[in-house]
């Protein structure tokens, strides 16, 4: 017997709840608050305050208990909405899942109901200027002091550290300059001494800005280590797979909403005789455009299945899939969207042109498609390394 696939009633209410949720502001609230130089700070907070920044965390640190899978569907629609909040790729999903996986006792009851309820926003660096892709190749390094840790070095487009009260960084102990890299992670309040930042101009229109990052003899105490010294790439993974999870959902949501303009406007837009929706020149791509959503869409529940049920690899290797299938299908709605409305793809108030950089952006990061192509092509074909 056929079971048609289908997510479980709870995550299906939890979508419409964000939905309505995410109705409520719309992507004209979130382009005047870029525009304006302000932060989604009334989403965020009201969506912290209706448990769904929080779904993922343990309930017995105030979340609700859920997994990556069910973070990442309020991901999700928020961005169908026309909301997207980037710092849920970063906040309760790579650093809030890293502190309820390897945090102590005295840190997971410490930091993580705030991440629950949204009164607190971390942000992750660990993007050099020198080191690019290759992660082995960071040099910002800590030193054990006798009252814990200095640290010194550089990082380059880290997201939101303008609204976060730490940034969990990802450097190397003194004693591992050689050799493979086994990351240490420590969490760095943004008001230190010797901490600095330097907000990086983009094109993009986003209330989340990018910055460069100064470590200069940053001292902090030895609680600031998150997990093991050198605890190694197993730690730093528990983080980054369910950042592509959730990239590919951030990318996933915009498809859907470049999708839905483009279908309503080809219903109602009359050249000739009939709306242009009839047309197959016009009907095909966007045709084509639902069919590859719903691939990555598929590939990424399935990657945030394999997650939550500790298979690690295979989890990997579905969510490296996922986000190269989702920055695809994003790239691809928005152009055929644009196309769609003709000239009017390129005038602001249909809302459409201001999502181009931001689609592109999903081939490139968390993670390039070339690396996710490596990783297939390593991992999952047997070829040979080729980086």
């Amino acid at each position: 017997m056929t079971i048609a696939f289908t997510e479980s009633d709870e995550r299906v209410a939890l979508r419409a709840s964000v939905a309505a949720l995410g109705a409520k502001y719309g992507r004209d609230y979130f382009e005047q608050a870029a525009k304006a130089g302000k932060k989604t700070t009334e989403l965020w907070q009201e969506a912290g305050r209706n448990g769904f920044l929080g779904v993922a965390i343990p309930e017995e640190y105030g979340g609700g208990g859920g997994d990556i899978g069910d973070l990442a569907a309020v991901c999700e629609e928020l961005a169908a909405a026309g909301s997207p909040l980037l710092l849920m790729v970063v906040s309760p999903a790579i650093v809030g899942t890293i502190i309820a996986q390897y945090g102590s006792d005295e840190q997971k009851q410490a930091l993580l109901p705030g991440l629950a309820d949204g009164t607190s926003t971390f942000a992750f660096s660990i993007t050099e200027p020198d080191a690019g892709s290759n992660s082995h190749n960071i040099i910002t390094t800590a030193y054990r002091e006798a009252d814990g840790w200095r640290l010194t070095g550089t990082k380059t487009y880290i997201s939101g550290v303008d609204e976060a009260s730490h940034v969990l960084v990802v450097a190397r102990t003194e004693d591992a300059r050689t050799g493979k890299l086994k990351p240490a992670l420590f969490l760095i309040p943004t008001d230190s001494e010797g901490f600095t930042y330097q907000e990086i101009e983009m094109g993009i229109i986003s209330p989340e800005k990018q910055f460069t990052l100064f470590f200069d003899d940053v001292r902090v105490p030895a609680d600031a280590l998150i997990g093991g010294e050198g605890a190694g790439i197993e730690q730093l993974f528990a983080g980054l797979n369910p950042e592509r999870i959730m990239a590919s959902s951030f990318a996933l949501g915009t498809a859907r909403l470049a999708l839905a303009k483009a279908s309503e406007y080809a219903k109602e837009r009359k050249v000739w005789d009939t709306p242009i929706g009839a047309h197959q020149a016009i009907s095909h791509p966007l045709a084509q455009s639902y069919i590859e959503i719903e691939m990555a869409r598929l590939m990424t529940q399935k990657a945030a299945a394999l997650y939550a049920a500790g298979d690690v690899m295979r989890a990997a290797e579905a969510a490296n899939m996922a986000k190269y299938a989702a920055g695809e299908a994003v790239c691809n709605a928005v152009d055929r969207a644009i196309q769609t409305h003709g000239g009017n793809g390129l005038a602001n108030e249909y809302g459409l042109v201001q999502m181009l950089a931001g689609s592109r952006l999903s081939r490139i990061a968390p993670v390039s498609r070339e690396m996710a192509l490596n990783f297939v092509a390593q991992f999952s074909l047997g070829l040979p390394k080729s980086y």
